[in-house]
């Protein structure tokens, strides 16, 4: 059957869908995991604590969405990328899911009894939940600009040679505190929007959000520094529209090849603009109390930074750092067009739906919570 949309488009098209779930995912989600990781230092009190759990009780579990779609699809348009990584970092993979699996015991569980213990056990489940898996994730992208110590066979069977610690670099802890201060501040900038205004718990979360803001500034610019190390090219001539099978494709080591595209590029550079940019406009924001500049920056920054790393590594998706010629590309490594294709009418159908509803949720439950509120709506955390 001929398709009416070309294989290298195809790729294409997958290629930017997955950024845009990421970027997504980081947005949504990543405001939940920035309030769970704020919550012991910013809410002292019983009360203050169950506010900031309730300015994202309404909707974490409809943000996590994005971050299954995000897996769905890379299992979906990209295939050996899922089993690469999936298999290869194993552990890692197991201890953030162990740790967001925190997340909803602490929700549902933690206000079933007054006992103090057994809230600041669960508080502290919450913030575990939210901040080891933004360092993983991290710490992961750190990985994939780095390259991963995997082969594959004639079969395009995958055998990984790394270990658990050895995911942890000096520049994949940079990635990975990049991503905790990013988030941090995302999750500042929120309470600004939610919490009760002129509380406690809005100052205390300016001041944090001030010192993540300032940390994502130099965190990125550190990270973009080492990164000036690292990178890969592709040799000689390929095809967009050949087979998926990366042993096809002749690629090498190439320390600064990360940077190439933005010279080849330079509206690509509009990724790292943002997300200097956004994170000085959060904490503009932050210090002149205005909740909508900051999360608006936050968000920005946010958006900028997950940019700037899919940007700067295409047609990269993960290469490999003890065979180069076993590295994942864009145009090597995909299903077949009539799955991409099939799976995209499936996106066009039901993305809508999906942005439409999150939508409708956050103007139904928009508003902000109050200390007060928790003492007569029962269906407050």
């Amino acid at each position: 059957m001929e398709l009416p949309i070309d294989y290298p488009t195809l790729r294409m098209i997958w290629w930017g869908l997955l950024g845009v779930l990421l970027i997504a995912f980081a947005l949504t989600d990543g405001f939940d995991m920035g309030v769970g990781a704020l919550l012991p230092f910013v809410a002292r009190t019983d009360e203050e604590r169950r506010m900031v759990i309730n300015t994202v009780g309404a909707t974490w579990e409809g943000n996590q969405v994005w971050f299954i779609t995000g897996g769905a699809s890379i299992f979906a348009a990209w295939p050996l990328v899922y089993g690469v990584s999936f298999s290869g970092f194993y552990l890692a993979i197991f201890l953030v899911l162990v740790a967001m699996i925190l997340r909803p015991v602490g929700f549902k569980y933690r206000s079933k009894r007054p006992d103090p213990r057994w809230r600041s056990a669960w508080d502290w489940a919450l913030f575990t939940g939210s901040f080891v898996p933004v360092l993983v994730f991290g710490v992961a992208v750190g990985n994939v600009l780095q390259g991963a110590p995997f082969k594959l066979d004639g079969d395009l069977r995958a055998s990984y040679h790394g270990a658990f610690f050895g995911l942890f670099t000096p520049f994949t802890l940079v990635c990975g505190l990049l991503s905790v201060a990013m988030l941090v501040l995302h999750g500042a900038a929120w309470l600004g929007v939610k919490a009760e205004d002129g509380s406690v718990v809005q100052d205390r979360a300016r001041r944090f959000g001030t010192g993540a803001g300032i940390a994502s500034l130099l965190l990125f610019l550190v990270g973009g520094l080492l990164a000036m190390r690292l990178g890969f090219r592709i040799e000689g001539a390929f095809d967009p529209a050949g087979p998926s099978n990366p042993l096809r494709t002749t690629t090498v080591a190439a320390p600064g090849a990360w940077f190439d595209n933005f010279g080849r590029h330079p509206w690509m550079l509009v990724a790292p603009v943002l997300g200097f940019g956004g994170a000085l406009l959060a904490l503009l924001g932050l210090w002149r109390r205005s909740a909508a500049l900051a999360f608006g920056g936050s968000s920005a920054s946010a958006a900028g930074i997950v940019a700037t790393v899919g940007l700067s590594m295409f047609p990269f998706i993960l290469p490999s750092t003890i065979d180069a010629h076993s590295s994942l590309t864009v145009w090597n490594a995909s299903s077949s067009p009539s799955t991409l294709f099939i799976m995209l009418l499936v996106v066009i159908v039901l993305l809508p739906v999906v942005l439409l509803y999150t939508a409708w949720v956050f103007k139904v439950l928009w508003g902000r919570t109050s200390t007060a509120a928790l003492k007569t709506d029962p269906a407050l955390y």
